[in-house]
């Protein structure tokens, strides 16, 4: 079974045209079940939901419990095989999900799949990124990785990365991402795997490199596209977003960073990069609070 796992927050007709495109083109290999955890909207998400998408398993949570408890909240739901983290703002067309339960089904060393997520404007949005380091971040903080693109200046944004070319790729958006379930039962919980210190952003970084440090890569298939608007939940509350995504790099910088990281968090890194939030944000916002 494929389970399609959507967290949602104040994206009521973009959340309507998701699931409509996900009811249009169901994969044919397996069956689909579609869990919507509906994170206390105030635009009448749930309602929208419950009246004209009956068979969709709705979670109404308390609150805003964020992305990655309200994913861990679908999972714990959840009973395929295969586990789709979708966002709401985004359309799915023919074949897709059969593409990618394929892909994964036909390389067992793979964790992970994903695929092109193609802007309204029909561009294909650079939606892959390497796993932070020191130099990549500073590569990206100072402008300078696409400079000198395919560099370790550039080993954080990835300018040089092919979107045309199937392929392992270390940690594309969670926009559309098919876990096995099997590979999320080897490194912790498959039933809650995300890690709820990310609540909004990294995440998924942190669950694909726990991923890949036990073997499991990640699968990126070029001649497959999602719709994606991008920034539908987060560019409602921008200023609050640009600071927990600072936040959320220097959580990881603790979690994953070699000692010499994490010595240069306590001494001087945390602060540049809250004094770079603090610049783009245009002032001081507490970030995300369940």
């Amino acid at each position: 079974m494929l389970s399609v796992l959507i967290v949602n927050w104040n994206t009521k007709e973009l959340l309507a045209r998701c699931l409509h495109s996900l009811q249009e083109n169901p994969p044919e290999a397996v069956p689909m079940e579609i869990i919507v955890v509906e994170n206390d909207s105030s635009d009448g998400s749930a309602e929208r939901v419950a009246q004209e998408f009956p068979n969709v398993k709705l979670i109404r949570a308390p609150r805003n419990l964020g992305y990655a408890a309200g994913n861990n909240a679908a999972f714990a739901r959840a009973q395929g095989e295969w586990l789709l983290t979708l966002n709401p703002d985004t359309e799915i067309g023919p074949g897709v999900l059969d593409a990618a339960v394929q892909g994964l089904q036909n390389r067992p060393g793979y964790g992970v799949w994903a695929c092109q997520l193609v802007g309204l404007d029909g561009k294909v949005q650079a939606s892959v990124r390497g796993f932070p380091s020191v130099i990549g971040v500073l590569g990206e903080a100072l402008g300078v990785a696409t400079r000198f693109s395919g560099s370790r200046w550039d080993s954080y944004r990835l300018s040089s990365f092919s979107y045309q070319e199937s392929g392992p790729a270390p940690q594309p958006m969670g926009t559309f991402l098919l876990f096995r379930r099997s590979a999320l039962a080897e490194i912790g919980n498959a039933a809650g795997p995300f890690d709820e210190d990310f609540p909004i952003f990294y995440n998924e970084v942190d669950l694909l490199w726990r991923l890949r440090k036990a073997g499991w890569l990640c699968w990126f298939e070029a001649s497959c596209q999602v719709r994606h608007v991008h920034g539908a939940s987060t560019q409602q509350v921008r200023k609050s977003m640009i600071w927990e995504s600072h936040r959320s790099l220097v959580r990881y910088a603790h979690k994953h960073g070699s000692w010499p990281v994490r010595l240069l968090m306590n001494f001087g890194g945390a602060a540049a990069i809250y004094l770079k939030a603090l610049l783009r944000a245009r002032g001081y916002d507490a970030g995300f609070r369940a």
